[in-house]
């Protein structure tokens, strides 16, 4: 007996125990996980190890954090009057001069504004714009890094209002506070569609109330663990607040899709004649075999991005990880466990029109065994169409282009970033994103000749470096900025600042926001050839290790490689060539460079998922002794049905991230509704049993000594003996 078999044989055996104790720590962690947002930040977007990021920390060092733009309010008098009208000067200084007094813990103050006031360290005719219309002031929220100034920001973002008046807010932790909530929304309202629209699903798909609630269960309780995971990150590590759309997306659709083959795994063996006990078993023997490595595949792919430096790549895996493993670990343990307790009542509640679950003969002669012959009796007519319309998907990449995060990932109308084009255009000289240069020198007199040298860098705004300050420290520390006439095209400007000649004993360090947004993505772009080396490495030796063969595990690249790479096509396509811009509501621009990493990493996974579901019933047919054409045969007549729903319950789920205001979360849910359907149709069904036939028996090898190590590790599919008793019990 096989440890799956073995482990099969323990559940049932301790079925009220293994879903007590599993179901109390999944819900304890639920119970952790409270007041998660909190925890949350919007950092980690930079490369720490850079040059940009170096200068950053030094700066803040010598000078404390720079708090100039955390919030910067432009206030815009009524028609008629000017900033200079007593009575709208009265409401806008009372307002300024009342935020440190009301809140001491999360304003330290206004940096300046046109007006006087009392903690305003700056005023005057700069504050305004030549005909008095508008005037701004700018705001320093407390704290020293970015999850305190997120959440201070969280609890202060509405006292910024006046009757009356018309005010916008924008500044760093404006952005950041609208991108934070916006995530927010997109997480309830895939909690308010999806649950319920999977649900149905599942319904129909089994024909039963209880059968459809299991994978529903082992969802919620896998997302309601990992959440308290990531609470329990927070503690050790900055964690962006994007993981938790991220997992709740993963969490839920992975974890459905587990309990989906299971629980069509253990019906059908019961349909086949089997008692609950052996049913069980085999169920864990195949189904939850595969759920395993599948799941250690995805965490693989996943794995990847803890070789990029950024924060953000590497809580998104730290959470997803903890996703996928989470919901291996419910769909092995509390699914079978509640298997064995209902048995045949699995069928309950229900309609035996939908309900009704095939016998393995009736099975292979259905819709998916019959459109399986039909395409391995032409497979080079279908293989090759096929192949080159996903090369067509492809050809937009070569307009992929990256970005860092900005306003413009918000709608067009939003009243952030409507609020920040306005504060740039009005005040070129108060925007966000300046680019800065930090020289440590101790001779002051060098500073002049290098700052009269940055001068002449390409791409600057009319105004000039500022005259340098020095530091307070213990060294000489001195920061200059000045602003890009578009900040967009800074790669000129950071080359030349770098290029220039430090003078004897000192230093010079470019940084500033466009300078943090090119080193980051100069790291990504490194590193990605990398992680998809390591991850073809570690999916191909694990996929041999499972399967015994080397063609299957390489001929999977392939197509996860023309899978991943026409949806990166469509992506470009969409959203940096700018088709339907208008109807999906967002400004065509770069792909955000962090978030395409992730999609790759999750897209990659899945597909690898959906191979080791079809591929594994085929070897375990083939481990039975049919022929490759019979194998192929069986494991898409067997699977075509299940990889069909477990699709369209992910597509429901992350369908419901489509309706997001913001472009980086349409960037996932278009990204993975292309995926799952080019994945789950034109490749698994069509495009795999077409390659699978034409390379024959050729499908199975692997040179001796790699099959003699496979059979030594014993990570084989397991020969299921015929165990169906002379009377079949009903429980």
């Amino acid at each position: 007996m096989n440890l799956f078999a073995r482990w099969g044989d323990l559940v049932c055996r301790w079925r009220f125990v293994v879903i007590a104790i599993v179901a109390a720590g999944l819900l304890g962690l639920g119970a952790y996980s409270w007041g998660v947002q909190d925890h949350l930040s919007s950092g980690g977007l930079d490369d720490p190890t850079s040059e940009s990021a170096l200068a950053a920390r030094m700066a803040d060092s010598a000078f404390g954090r720079n708090h100039d733009v955390d919030v910067v309010v432009l206030y815009t008098a009524p028609e008629g009057l000017t900033v200079d009208d007593p009575q709208f000067a009265h409401a806008v200084t009372d307002n300024l001069n009342a935020l440190p007094r009301l809140y001491p813990d999360q304003i330290s103050g206004v940096n300046g504004a046109y007006w006087r006031t009392d903690t305003g360290r700056a005023s005057g005719p700069q504050l305004a714009t030549a005909d008095r219309q508008r005037a701004i002031a700018s705001i320093a929220i407390r704290g020293s890094d970015d999850t305190t100034l997120t959440n201070n920001y969280r609890k202060v973002k509405d006292a910024f209002d006046i009757p009356g008046v018309d005010v916008q807010v924008g500044g760093l932790q404006g952005v950041a506070g609208a991108l934070n909530d916006t995530i927010a929304t997109d997480s309830h309202r895939m909690e308010l569609i999806a649950f319920p629209a999977v649900a149905v699903l599942l319904f129909f798909i089994f024909g039963g109330v209880v059968a459809a609630a299991l994978p529903l269960i082992v969802g919620i309780l896998t997302v309601i663990g990992a959440m308290g995971i990531v609470r329990v990150l927070t503690n050790v590590t900055e964690v962006n607040s994007f993981v938790s759309p991220v997992v709740s997306m993963i969490g839920l659709g992975l974890a459905i899709d587990y309990g989906l083959f299971i629980v069509s795994r253990f019906r059908e063996e019961l349909a086949d004649g089997y008692d609950t006990r052996t049913a069980v078993k085999r169920s864990v023997m195949t189904a939850g075999r595969t759920v395993l490595f599948s799941a250690t595949m995805i965490v693989a792919s996943l794995g990847g991005m803890l070789l990029f430096p950024q924060g953000f790549l590497k809580s998104m895996a730290y959470g997803a990880i903890a996703t996928v493993s989470l919901a291996a670990l419910t769909a092995i343990t509390i699914l079978p466990a509640a298997l064995a307790i209902l048995g045949p009542r699995v069928d309950a509640l229900g309609f035996e029109r939908f309900r009704r679950t095939k016998t393995t003969e009736e099975i292979e002669n259905g819709f998916w065994g019959r459109a399986t012959d039909w395409v391995m009796r032409r497979p080079g007519k279908v293989a090759l169409p096929l192949v080159l319309g996903l090369i067509l998907l492809i050809l937009p990449m070569k307009s992929l282009a990256f970005g860092g995060f900005s306003e413009k990932y918000l709608p067009p109308d939003s009243p952030t970033r409507v609020a920040q084009e306005q504060i740039d255009k009005y005040f070129p000289l108060r925007k966000s994103d300046p680019i800065e240069l930090v020289i440590v020198s101790d001779d002051s007199t060098a500073i002049g000749p290098v700052v009269a040298q940055a001068n002449h860098a390409p791409g600057l705004a009319s105004t000039l470096f500022e005259t340098p300050a020095r530091s307070l420290s213990d060294r000489d520390v001195y920061r200059t900025k000045a602003f890009l006439a578009d900040s967009g095209q800074a790669d000129a400007t950071v080359d030349y600042l770098r290029s220039l000649d430090a003078p004897d004993g000192a230093r010079i360090l470019v940084g500033g926001v466009p300078t943090i947004q090119k080193d980051s993505i100069d790291a990504l772009l490194s590193r990605v050839p990398m992680m998809i080396a390591l991850v073809l490495l570690l999916t191909t030796i694990l996929m041999f290790l499972t399967f015994g063969s080397l063609i299957l595990p390489i001929k999977a690249a392939l197509m996860s490689a023309l899978g991943l790479g026409s949806t990166i096509g469509i992506l470009t396509w969409i959203f940096v060539e700018g088709h339907g811009a208008g109807i999906l509501d967002f400004t065509p621009q770069p792909i955000q460079s962090n978030v395409l990493v992730l999609i790759i990493a999750i897209i990659y996974g899945l597909s690898t998922d959906y191979e080791v579901f079809l591929v594994s019933r085929m070897v375990e047919a083939r481990a039975r002794g049919a022929t490759t054409e019979e194998a192929i045969r069986t494991g898409t007549a067997h699977t075509g049905r299940i990889i069909t729903a477990a699709a369209l319950i992910l597509l429901v789920v992350t369908g419901a991230f489509a309706f997001s205001d913001l472009v980086m979360m349409q960037y996932i849910a278009y990204g993975m509704i292309a995926a799952l359907f080019i994945d789950a149709t034109i490749l698994r069904m069509l495009l795999v049993p077409a390659a699978m036939k034409l390379l024959g028996d050729r499908c199975w090898w692997a040179p001796a000594w790699m099959t003699r190590v496979q059979k030594r590790v014993g990570l084989g599919e397991p020969v299921l003996d015929d165990e169906r008793p002379r009377a079949v019990a009903s429980t």
